[in-house]
């Protein structure tokens, strides 16, 4: 027997998981919590920082910006990233809901 998936599952849930599965990686969540703590900073200032390759920084960034957590802005020659603060609002709440349950 098949489940129909749009009758069982809310949009609440379908972004819960959209957010865990943007954070379901220890850098992404190091660069949430480096974002959550400034205003904004620089893809460089994230390579300085972080022990891995450029390339492999810009896909987690990917994944971070894809699900709505964080948004880039381009100021040539560099990309400037800050938490999408609603996004990051409704993130919190839904995993306190979450959990409160």
């Amino acid at each position: 027997m098949q489940i129909d998936s749009e009758k069982v599952i809310s949009n609440e849930q379908e972004k819960l998981a959209r957010y865990a599965k943007a954070m379901s990686h220890p850098i992404r969540v190091y660069i949430l919590n480096f974002l959550a703590s400034k205003a904004c900073c620089f893809s460089g200032d994230l390579d300085k920082i972080l022990p891995i390759a450029r390339s492999t920084l810009s896909q987690h960034l990917k994944e971070l910006k894809n699900a709505g957590l964080i948004q880039g802005n381009i100021e040539y020659p560099k990309i400037r990233y800050c938490l999408n603060t609603d996004n990051w609002n409704e993130a919190k709440q839904l995993f306190v809901k979450l959990f409160g349950e």
